[in-house]
Formats: structure tokens, sequence, C-alpha cells
């Protein structure tokens, strides 16, 4: 997630920044490069090991682990140069990242505590403990308590709400594929109910005509009237399924309602009223996911090629990664569905704060 790259930057500066320190105020140089040393094993463990942990829900025991290896490390860096204590600005933090809140308490205390005894064995100045470092150590356990209690219900929170986004995408492509499904079985009736019984009547009528000469000519009057019947009945299904937007007008019109910046290229022809249906509800559902999503107009073009016909749907929006969340908030699932019905395609092109580019390619 993107959140962990801050801390591994973060992380990163407190550990160069503190090696630096550590080198500068050591008592002698073999001192400074061992406690450097010492903190680089507890960036090697981090790089290697923690940082995995971090975008783990449920470290276990491995959190325990880690944080043991680190405290390894820690204690001999102090005691080497007790300015490699600043590394608590980066272990403590830590500590709420791998472990739950109580157990991450008793891990800072122990962090902490460390600089305090190192300081208590080597100058015993007990005025300068009682009177600095203990109080500050105090301070340091009790910040790192609330505001990493408080990152854990936030991270968590955060969490939630990301599970929560896709089983709620995961019920809307659920719905969408319902909502289809139950259509199509509308239609099989409406078609198995008038134009299947019409034309089934259509041909008993001419086998009657062919095996009755006689009756012939009213067999086949009837058939006709038959057939004249089924075709109003599948123009009104087709008329049923056409938008609004596409009664009495072109595709082009069409689109130009939805888009008045629409960009046309290529011979214009007209297409099968199910392809104008396809390419009217694909451009309106990516401008309503503009609408929704995106900080600025969209561009549309519809480009009629020799034997495809492209319409693209561009806009400046925030983007995403079409591989993570390839249906939060975009209705691809219907628009891919609905696509794919005529044999046609559908891309899209994104990415974090690159916008989006919806491509709809048909044969025609």
């Amino acid at each position: 997630m993107t959140r962990f790259h801050w801390f591994d930057a973060y992380f990163a500066v407190v550990g160069v920044g503190v090696a630096v320190f550590v080198l500068r105020t050591a008592s002698s140089p073999a001192a400074g490069w061992a406690s450097a040393g010492l903190l680089g094993g507890i960036a090697l463990l981090y790089v290697l090991i923690g940082r995995r942990f971090m975008r783990d829900e449920e470290t276990g025991w491995r959190g325990f682990a880690y944080l043991l290896g680190a405290f390894a490390c820690y204690v001999p860096a102090v005691a080497l140069v007790s300015g490699a204590s600043f590394a608590l600005f980066a272990l403590c933090p830590q500590c709420f990242m791998v472990l739950p809140a109580r157990f991450a308490v008793v891990a800072t205390v122990l962090f902490t505590g460390t600089h305090v005894a190192n300081f208590w064995i080597v100058d015993g100045d007990a005025s300068v403990l009682f009177g600095e470092l203990v109080p500050m150590a105090l301070v340091i356990v009790t910040l790192s308590t609330i505001f990493g209690t408080w990152s854990q219900r936030i991270l968590s929170q955060s969490d939630e709400r990301a599970e929560l986004i896709r089983e709620l995408a995961a019920s809307r492509a659920e719905v969408a594929r319902l909502g289809m499904l139950a259509e199509r079985q509308r239609l099989a009736g409406d078609i198995h109910d008038t134009i299947a019984q019409g034309l089934s009547s259509v041909v008993m009528l001419i086998q009657a005509a062919r095996s009755d000469p006689d009756r012939a000519d009213a067999h086949l009057a009837l058939a006709l009237d038959t057939a004249r019947d089924n075709l109003d009945e599948a123009r009104a299904l087709v008329a049923a399924l056409t938008p609004a937007l596409l009664d009495g007008r072109s595709l082009v019109d069409a689109l130009r309602r939805l888009s008045p910046s629409l960009a046309v290229s290529g011979p214009v022809r007209p297409l099968s009223t199910g392809l104008d249906v396809v390419l009217l509800r694909a451009a309106q559902e990516a401008l309503t996911n503009v609408r929704k999503h995106a900080a600025g107009p969209a561009s549309v073009s519809l480009d009629y090629g020799a034997s495809l016909v492209t319409l693209t749907v561009c806009d400046p929006g925030p983007g995403f990664d079409p591989a993570l969340s390839p249906s939060a908030g975009y209705g691809l699932p219907g628009m891919r569905a609905r696509v794919a019905q005529v044999g046609g395609s559908l891309t899209v092109d994104s990415k974090p704060g690159a916008g989006t580019t919806v491509r709809v390619e048909v044969r025609a």
C-alpha cells in the first residue's frame, strides 16, 4: 500500500541521520563504526523481514521475533554510543506496527529503558537520571502509546473500509449480472411467446399449403398475415430496447447530445441498431463515471475505420489500477458483457494520477 512507502522513507531518513550522529559523537572511531554497524543490522532486518510483517495483519510470533532481533542489535549499539538511542524514533512506531497495542507498549518500554539503564550503568548520576532521562523516557512511552494506538485504530478502520468497498463492488457486479440474466430471460420469454410461436405457425401453414393444394391460397394468405404480425412484434421488441436518445437520431447525433465536443473521424456510416445501442450505452456509462470521479470534462471520439468502429472516452481524473480494482466504481463488468455480446472488445487504460481511457471496438 502507498502509506507504507512513506514509512519506508521515514525510517530511512531516521536511520541515516542516527548513523551519521553516532559516527560524529562516538568516543572512538571503532566504537562509532561498531554501533553504526549494529544499527545497520536493524535496518537489514527491517528490509528483509520487518517491512513485510508491517503489511501483514496477523504477524503473530513473527512480530515478536523481528523486534527481538532488533532489540539484540539495539542494546549493544547504545552501549557503545549512547546517541544510538535516537533510533527509538524508528523503533517505537515499528512496535505498534507489528504487535498488538498491549505488547507494543511493553516493547516500547524495553527499548526506551535500554538507554536509561545504559546511562545508569555508565554514568550513574542520579540527578540527571531521575531529573531528565526518566521523565523523557516516560514522555516517549506515553506519546508512542497514544499515537501508536491511534494509528492502529485508523489503519484498522481504513482496512475495514477497503474491504467494505470490495464487497460493495462485488455485490454491484453480481446485481448487474443478475439484472442482465433477468433481462435475458424476459426477452427470451417475449420472443418465445410472440415471434417463435408466430414463425412456428408460418411453417405449419406453409406445410399445410404444400399438402393441400386446393386450399393453398388460403393457407398462404394466413401465413402472410401471421408473418406480418410477427414482423410488427419484432419491431416492437427492438423499439422497446432502443434508448430514447436513438429515437429518430443517428448514433453521432445521440453521442453529441451526451458530449457536444464529440470528435468524429472516418466516413460515417449507419450501423445496426444493436451496435448503436452498445456504443451509446458504453459512452453513457463512461461519462457517468467521469462525472463521479474525474476533475474535469472528458474527451469523446468516434472513429469509423475500414472494419472497426472505435469509441474512446478519456478523462483527466485521479485514475485507478485496473489490475487491483477492475470493477470498483467503474461499472466495467456490465460494460464488458454488453460489448462482448456483439463480438466487440473493451479496454481500460488507467493508473493512479494519470486519468482513465475507456476504448470500445466493434466490428462493423
